[in-house]
C-alpha cells in the first residue's frame, strides 16, 4: 500500500514511517522544510513537500495515495482554539479527496479527555467540550460518512520512548530542574495511561491495514500510573527531592502544564489489543525514567 503520512518526521510519526516501511508498505511523507525531507529520504519514504496549512499539499498528497495516516498537528498550546480548526480543516479537506474510495484514513486523536477520572473504553465517545476544542474525532465521522473507512487512533498522554522531548516526561523533568523540586499536585493518585512510541506506531500500521468505518482504537499499553510514581521517579534520576504542591498552588509551580498535571485518565487498550492482535512489546514508561531515557 502506497501511504501518505502528515507529520511523517515527528517524534511519533519517524515511528510510524519506519513501522510501515518495515511491513513492505510504501511512504509519501509530509515535509515541510529541506531537513525534514532528508530526514524522510534517509528512512525510505518518499518526500512530499508541504504542511498542514497548504491544503493543496494535502489534496495532492493524498491524491497519490491508497490510505492515509493523519499524524500531523501543531503543538502550539498558546493558540490552542486555531491550531485545533487547521487540524479539523486537514482532516477535511483530505476527506474530500478520499470521498467515495472506501480507502483507509487513519486519524489521530488522545485518550486524555475520553472518560476523566474513570477507566476510558474505545466505545465511549465523548461529548465535543468547547474548552478543549480539538475535533478531530468528529471531522473523521463526518469522512467516514462519506464513503472513507476513517477510524480514529487515540494516543495516550504519555507517548515515551528516546528521542522524546515535548512530551509530559520531558516537561515534567524540565520543571523539577528548574524548581529544585519533583512534583505532585496533591496525593499524586491521579493516574495517566502511557505507551512507547514503537508500540504506538504498530497500532496506527495494524489500524490502516485492518480498522473498520468509525473504528476507535487505544494505543496505550499500561492502563494507570499514578502521577506521584512518575513524579517520584523523576527525582530519584535527578537527585532531587520529591513533593505533593497543593492544589491551589499548582497553577504557581506548573504553570500552564498544572491542568495536565492534575489530568485522571486511566484507559483501557482490551479490545484493541483483541481486535488488532496487538501486542506491546516494549519497555514501560517508568523503565525509560529508570534507565535514564529523560535524564541522560
Amino acid at each position: 500500500m502506497r501511504v501518505f503520512i502528515t507529520g511523517a518526521t515527528g517524534f511519533i510519526g519517524t515511528a510510524i514511517v519506519q513501522e510501515l516501511l518495515a511491513a513492505g508498505h510504501q511512504v509519501l511523507g509530509l515535509a515541510r522544510s529541506e531537513a525534514s525531507a532528508q530526514k524522510l529520504l534517509a528512512a525510505g519514504a518518499d518526500v512530499h513537500l508541504g504542511n498542514l496549512e497548504d491544503l493543496e499539499s494535502l489534496r495532492t498528497g493524498a491524491a497519490q495515495a491508497d490510505g492515509v495516516i493523519h499524524a500531523g498537528f501543531i503543538h502550539d498550546f498558546s493558540r490552542f482554539a486555531e491550531v485545533c480548526e487547521i487540524d479539523r480543516i486537514a482532516i477535511e479537506t483530505i476527506g474530500e479527496v478520499l470521498e467515495g474510495s472506501g480507502r483507509p484514513f487513519i486519524v489521530t486523536s488522545g485518550t486524555a479527555l475520553v472518560s476523566p477520572g474513570t477507566l476510558a473504553t474505545e466505545d465511549i465517545i465523548p461529548v465535543f467540550n468547547p474548552a478543549w476544542p480539538r475535533a478531530s474525532e468528529q471531522a473523521a465521522d463526518a469522512v467516514a460518512d462519506k464513503g472513507v473507512r476513517a477510524a480514529v487512533v487515540r494516543l495516550s498522554p504519555s507517548v515515551h520512548g528516546d528521542e522524546d522531548r515535548h512530551g509530559f516526561i520531558p516537561i515534567m523533568v524540565n520543571i523539577a530542574k528548574e524548581k529544585g523540586v519533583s512534583a505532585y499536585i496533591g496525593d499524586g493518585h491521579n493516574r495517566w495511561n502511557a505507551v512507547h512510541r514503537l508500540d504506538a506506531a504498530r497500532v496506527f500500521r495494524l489500524a490502516l491495514e485492518n480498522a473498520s468505518a468509525k473504528a476507535r482504537y487505544h494505543a496505550n499499553s499500561e492502563e494507570a500510573i499514578t502521577v506521584q510514581s512518575i513524579a517520584e521517579n523523576i527525582g530519584k534520576q535527578l537527585n532531587l527531592p520529591v513533593r505533593s504542591i497543593a492544589p491551589e498552588s499548582a497553577a504557581e509551580h506548573f504553570g500552564w502544564f498544572a491542568q495536565m498535571a492534575a489530568l485522571d485518565c486511566p484507559s483501557s487498550s482490551t479490545w484493541t489489543q483483541e481486535d488488532l492482535k496487538w501486542q506491546p512489546t516494549h519497555s514501560s514508561l517508568i523503565a525509560d525514567i529508570e534507565n535514564g531515557v529523560y535524564t541522560q
